[in-house]
């Protein structure tokens, strides 16, 4: 007795089962993944919807909530979602009909809502005791034909009710309004398309089944967003997504550049991308001015009313607005990358990634199987009305008979299947007819009620049996979508345009993101190098290390760059704005940049634009380059002037483009001068040049580049100046290579012209 009184699990060993705990976990998390890829994070590629927002619209379309009907409250539409259809969390199944009714997170909303259901600046909506809803005409085209047994109904979870497997979805749905979630082990992201270019790839798909990408892509040349915006993305790279079901979109906001007066301006952006909260983008913004990352930026202002209007004032009318908005488009969420992978259930069942073609021709499939079984639906009803029309038929010719049957016979749905020999369902019409219906047996009417479903039940007989006829009316189905989501309708028009980024010099975006401010650029003789703020008129009270002094200042802003030629003849490059700062005595260049142990600095100066420069080494061997030929962009440095031990670079002269030089003056360390023209130079990229002096020994002292109308120019060692005009120095004129004369009386003796 006590032993039957035991409950299970009570300690007596006789009621414990083993299990393996292995195989029981990945069973278990096998059901678990399995239930939600397929009953909540991937949509059905056939509706575009997954089962929380099939069951929405099916619960909207039982309580009525048709778009000319009266609005109902959303908490109604909740509860009787979660109550018949939807066993989870009311603020789940809120939050997925909030997104449905929003027009900045779908494309084509399926639900039309009244009262506050959230914003573009990430608002919430209002609680759903607040709000109330219907279905809108899309969501009308989902359901169309749901009547007609156009789709599967399966038990719902308590077995009380029935619910769609899937909706008969008239528009493609699932590229239309897209879908995001995430799975187990899988995920799925597809981006919002335009219904009529998706229409007409669809009857270029019915034509041509075998139909290329390429083609289709020229129907629909990418996504379509709610919110508008630009896509960047080069077609190449579009055309390879939709191949294969994935890729990205970059996706920036639409601006222009609006005239404040005054020759001032400003820039007004009016659409941003997709997915964007505009609050929390401005957010952003504003954080990077403070930080001082805008330096071309002055102040953001959001004036936004029901449309977008952002507005961007620039420090000084001078500002590039193009060079303005791409330093914004690579700091901030105005540019995004929609990332799109078209994971869904294909046939309801299966998870796999499709492609463009894929997805059309699974969603064509879908339209023939809901026309086939419309169809079929159809011809049931009519054989139905027509053997009901048989026997009104048979009422009429005989309705004196009938009635008296009906008011003699015992049994007269028995008599008069015996006598007239109708069946059972034409028995029972004619019993459930009122006598004041009789006068309208007219045998016209009846006659042409049959002949026209007769006409009706023969279509549809040949619909059904030729496949030609069956994707006749689905491209007429189709058509007829189109015209209803059309391009000349305010819900059709397409919202996002195309556009090829701008090509921005990438050097001139960098200099943008740095704040323009003046500095003092010093590099000593050992090779130390600061920053030091403001431009600095003293350089004599400028302190070294002991046993270092000054071998070059001068003035720079943060956005230049620094050149630095050394004995090797390479050229490096730093940016001013990473130079150490000016307390102690800065950092060595060669921490910097990669120099040679036995290389020193020839010189240094900061980059400009167009300038041109006389590279010489001690050999007396030179050219002329440009200093933009000169930029290094790594460490290692650019090698410009070829030379190999014991030659060394040793000159580096600008050429002022402005001053017309034409000449140009060599002193050797022989003390001998040559003053040749300037063309006789040729300009390189790259090279060891050609002779400018010729040497029995020693090398080159130092070059100048003057103007023959200006004449020559050197200072003495008492700071003086001496000029001598080309008259004057005769007997220095020559051709390149020479060996010249020695230098004329009062030429300092350091062999140096300054």
């Amino acid at each position: 007795m006590g032993n039957e009184s035991t409950p299970p699990g009570s300690g007596d060993d006789n009621s414990i089962e083993p299990i393996d705990l292995k195989s029981a976990l990945e069973e278990r998390y096998l059901a678990y993944a399995l239930s939600t890829i397929m009953g909540r994070a991937l949509p059905d590629v056939r509706d575009g919807l997954k089962p929380v927002h099939r069951r929405i619209l099916h619960a909207m379309r039982v309580l009525k909530l048709d778009p000319n009907d009266a609005f109902k409250k959303c908490a109604r539409i909740v509860g009787d979602v979660i109550g018949k259809y939807h066993p989870h969390g009311d603020q789940s199944v809120y939050d997925a009909l909030v997104r449905l009714a929003q027009e900045f997170a779908v494309r084509y909303p399926l639900i039309d809502g009244q009262g506050n259901f959230g914003n573009i600046d990430g608002d919430n909506a209002a609680a759903y005791r607040y709000t109330e809803a219907r279905m809108t005409e899309a969501a009308t085209e989902l359901l169309t034909g749901i009547n007609e047994d156009a789709v599967e109904f399966r038990p719902t979870y308590n077995e009380e009710d029935t619910e769609p497997v899937v909706l008969p979805g008239a528009f493609p749905n699932l590229l239309a309004n897209g879908s995001s979630g995430i799975a187990v082990g899988m995920a799925t992201n597809i981006p919002p398309h335009n219904v009529a270019e998706l229409c007409d790839a669809a009857l270029h798909l019915i034509k041509f089944p075998n139909a290329g990408f390429e083609k289709l892509v020229e129907f629909v040349p990418g996504p379509d967003f709610p919110t508008g915006g630009v896509i960047v993305e080069p077609r190449e790279n579009i055309l390879e997504a939709y191949k294969t079901g994935k890729g990205g979109f970059r996706l920036r906001a639409r601006w222009e550049k609006e005239d404040a007066g005054r020759g001032t301006w400003q820039i007004v952006i009016t659409e941003i991308p997709y997915q964007v909260q505009k609050s929390r983008l401005i957010e952003k913004i504003a954080e990077l001015l403070i930080a001082r990352r805008l330096p071309q930026l002055a102040d953001i202002r959001d004036e936004s009313a029901e449309d977008i209007r952002i507005v961007l004032e620039p420090k000084s009318r001078t500002v590039d607005p193009e060079l303005l908005m791409e330093q914004m488009f690579k700091l901030t969420d105005l540019e995004t990358r929609f990332p799109m992978n078209m994971n869904v259930l294909s046939g309801g069942k299966v998870p796999k990634v499709l492609s463009l073609r894929d997805c059309l021709r699974e969603w064509l499939d879908h339209r023939k199987d809901v026309l086939l079984r419309r169809s079929r639906h159809r011809l049931g009803q009519i054989e139905r009305r027509l053997e009901v029309l048989g026997g009104y038929l048979i009422a009429y010719l005989n309705i004196d008979e009938v009635i008296k049957i009906i008011r003699e016979a015992e049994h007269p749905k028995s008599a008069l299947i015996a006598r007239f020999e109708i069946t059972d369902v034409q028995a029972d019409a004619i019993l459930n007819l009122r006598l004041r219906a009789l006068h309208k047996l007219e045998e016209i009417e009846i006659r042409k009620e049959f002949d026209d479903l007769s006409e009706e039940k023969s279509g549809i007989e040949d619909l059904l049996a030729s496949e030609e006829r069956q994707w006749k009316t689905i491209s007429w189905e189709v058509s007829n979508t189109k015209k209803k989501f059309a391009k000349d309708t305010p819900l059709g028009a397409r919202r996002t345009d195309f556009a090829d980024a701008v090509e921005v010099d990438l050097a001139a975006l960098e200099e943008a993101l740095i704040e323009k401010e003046p500095v003092t650029v010093v590099v000593s003789e050992k090779g130390w190098i600061r920053s030091m703020k403001g431009h600095l008129a003293d350089f004599a009270t400028l302190a070294f290390k002991e046993g270092d002094r000054l071998k070059a200042a001068f003035h720079a802003e943060t956005t230049d760059r620094v050149l630095m030629f050394t004995t090797s003849g390479k050229f490096y490059t730093l940016g001013v704005d990473k130079l150490p700062g000016g307390r102690g005595h800065g950092e060595p260049i060669r921490i910097m940049v990669d120099m040679e142990n036995d290389a020193d600095i020839v010189a240094c100066f900061v980059h400009k634009p167009g300038r041109k420069r006389l590279l010489a080494s001690t050999l007396g061997n030179g050219f002329i380059v440009n200093e933009a030929d000169v930029i290094a962009n790594t460490r290692k440095g650019k090698q410009v002037l070829n030379v190999k031990m014991p030659v060394e670079a040793a000159i580096c002269t600008l050429i002022d483009a402005d001053a017309a030089l034409d000449r140009v003056a060599v002193v050797g360390e022989n003390r001998k001068m040559l003053i040749f023209p300037l063309d006789q130079i040729p300009e390189m990229s790259r090279g060891k040049g050609v002779r400018l002096q010729k040497y029995k020994d020693g090398g080159i002292k130092d070059v100048q580049v003057f103007a023959s109308v200006d004449g020559l120019t050197w200072t003495d060692s008492a700071e003086r100046t001496h000029t001598r005009s080309l008259d004057e120095l005769k007997e220095y004129i020559g051709e390149r290579a020479q060996a010249g004369r020695m230098v004329p009386k009062g030429f300092p003796k350091s062999g140096k012209f300054s």
